[in-house]
């Protein structure tokens, strides 16, 4: 987002610096855990950046992304979740472990559908955020931090360089 946030208590500045501390931090309990994903699904788009730093961080080479559409603009969101094509097929997975990762889990309308949508398909599901807010509906499996103040990410803190294709206005926290 354009103008400074720093040193303002209504927000979050997740840095670039600190995101590598949170997604070490985040891989460590997981790993801790005993859990061993075989594969990790990012939520699109904010959970892009932290999944592909988790499939690093714990070895995990079979990733991929599931496009949910929920927020329409800043605090401005649908009634539910849509997911959005390209729908993910899951067919022949009934023995693999499934790490769902977004950035937040905010409302947790859209983390609580995507673990829905896997769960009867793949021997587990669990989930990872960075960021668990206080009202959400799921309490995800694995939480870096919670917070109740917006959250600015490194990969959407800046005004948008191009506009989406069809008009709307850039989202930078989900």
């Amino acid at each position: 987002m354009a103008g400074s946030a720093d040193h303002d208590d209504r927000y979050d500045d997740l840095t670039w610096a600190r995101f590598g501390e949170a997604v070490k931090e985040l891989a460590s309990d997981i790993a801790r855990s005993g859990y061993q994903p075989d594969i990790i699904l990012a939520i699109a788009r904010g959970g892009l950046v932290p999944a592909g730093a988790l499939g690093y961080l714990l070895s995990v080479k079979n990733t991929f992304a599931m496009n949910v559409e929920y927020y329409t603009g800043v605090n401005e969101r649908l009634d539910m979740p849509v997911i959005l094509p390209p729908y993910l097929d899951l067919m022949g997975l009934e023995d693999q472990q499934l790490l769902v990762v977004d950035d937040v889990a905010d409302t947790g309308h859209t983390l609580d559908m995507v673990q829905q949508f896997c769960a009867p398909k793949v021997r587990e599901v669990r989930t990872a955020v960075l960021y668990y807010k206080p009202h959400s509906v799921i309490r995800p499996d694995y939480v870096w931090r919670d917070s109740d103040r917006w959250i600015l990410f490194p990969w959407a803190s800046e005004d948008p360089i191009a506009q989406p294709k069809d008009g709307s206005a850039a989202v930078a926290e989900k």
